[in-house]
């Protein structure tokens, strides 16, 4: 089955074209699995479905495919910008393979974790770390998750994390996030393509927001704007920080994420990115852009001298730590490298006799910011 699975990633990501009979295969799940989604939007559309309101605003962000879009670092900045604006927001995550995902459960109340990782999920986890102030709850049942979180806090905005195609909770505002590098794959429905649902389903969207732009013009606006003319698109960026460096060596487990936590995620570490410049490290991840994450520390360093990569969400057990560091000794590797989200499942667990760089990422708009800035404030004006 694990073998399927990858060959299923593999072709999936575009690393592989796959057979002619393997990708008929795929295509006729897809079709089966398009029908089903269809005949689900059929009935909420006519009402069929119920669709529970909660008594504040709801946003929710989201994307149409699988994989990593970058929805969590542009949870955490729409989150600051509510704040920054007067609001009191709380952030709903569905908590994807943690504990508390049937039961519901608060990460944090502003100022406390108040659950690990294990029960969290990691990305819940991440951003309770660093939404100082702002409340973060799991549940896979958005709407009596909403409803704690209504009653526990009193809220004037929720903030859905991933949570396009959860319709079962009217959102006042849903933010569509499109990779402009990858766009919408192939645009097939899984598991031909990455699409979660089809194309149509983008006309929900009241904006869109093209993530991990680049200096390199692409086509995905115009592509965008031909496809759904006259919804809001704004670009924005990934920028790389660097949220500690954590040393090993010393025989002890490490502290939990928040003793390397610098700033407010805003990536203010001293020295910034300076003494990786003449460095060989190893990088480690479980992401659903590993590849992409390799290849952004390779711009940074003198040197990657090795990796390993796991699926997404991955949980570290100690045999692969030591995997991971018998293969980054054999490298003379100076660092290990991974990322936030990667870093909290280790946290506390882990022994390192290597010296740890933790990565994180940001959003910015840049040219767009004070757009999609003046955007978010006259909707939520015109909702008073």
């Amino acid at each position: 089955m694990g073998g399927i699975k990858q060959k299923v990633e593999a072709v999936l990501s575009g690393e592989e074209q796959g057979g002619r009979l393997f990708l008929f295969f795929l295509y006729g799940l897809s079709v089966c699995y398009g029908l089903a989604v269809r005949f689900r939007s059929f009935l909420y559309d006519k009402g069929i479905l119920k669709v529970n309101r909660l008594a504040c605003r709801v946003v929710s962000i989201g994307n149409l495919t699988v994989g990593g879009t970058g929805k969590t670092p542009m949870t955490i900045f729409v989150a600051k910008l509510f704040r920054n604006f007067g609001y009191q927001p709380v952030v709903i995550s569905r908590g994807y393979k943690g504990r508390a995902e049937k039961t519901g459960g608060i990460v944090s109340d502003g100022k406390t974790i108040l659950l690990g990782p294990d029960f969290a999920g990691d990305e819940p986890y991440m951003m309770a770390q660093i939404l100082k102030g702002i409340p973060v709850l799991v549940g896979g049942n958005r709407y009596q998750i909403g409803m704690r979180a209504i009653e526990k806090f009193s809220p004037d905005v929720i903030i859905l994390d991933d949570a396009f195609q959860h319709r079962q909770l009217y959102r006042d505002m849903d933010l569509v996030l499109v990779d402009e590098k990858s766009f919408l794959g192939n645009m097939h429905l899984l598991p031909r393509g990455i699409l979660r649902e089809p194309v149509s389903g983008l006309l929900r969207a009241d904006a869109f927001i093209l993530t991990r732009s680049g200096a390199k013009p692409t086509s995905a606006r115009e592509r965008l704007e031909t496809m759904m003319p006259g919804k809001p698109i704004f670009k924005s960026y990934h920028e790389p920080y660097i949220a500690g460096v954590i040393k090993g060596g010393d025989g002890k487990s490490h502290e939990a994420f928040p003793a390397i936590s610098i700033g407010d995620g805003e990536g203010d570490f001293a020295g910034g990115f300076e003494f990786l410049k003449e460095s060989t490290v190893f990088v480690f991840s479980g992401i659903a852009k590993n590849k992409e994450f390799k290849s952004m520390v390779k711009e940074m360093v003198k040197k990657v001298a090795g990796d390993v990569q796991f699926s997404d969400h991955h949980t570290y057990s100690k045999k692969d730590f030591r995997i991971i560091l018998d293969q980054a000794q054999k490298c003379s590797a100076e660092f290990l490298v991974t990322t936030e989200k990667d870093y909290v499942k280790i946290a506390g667990n882990i022994i390192s006799a290597m010296d740890i760089v933790v990565m994180g990422i940001k959003v910015s708009f840049k040219e767009d910011e004070a757009k999609f800035a003046a955007f978010i404030r006259d909707r939520m004006h015109n909702y008073k």
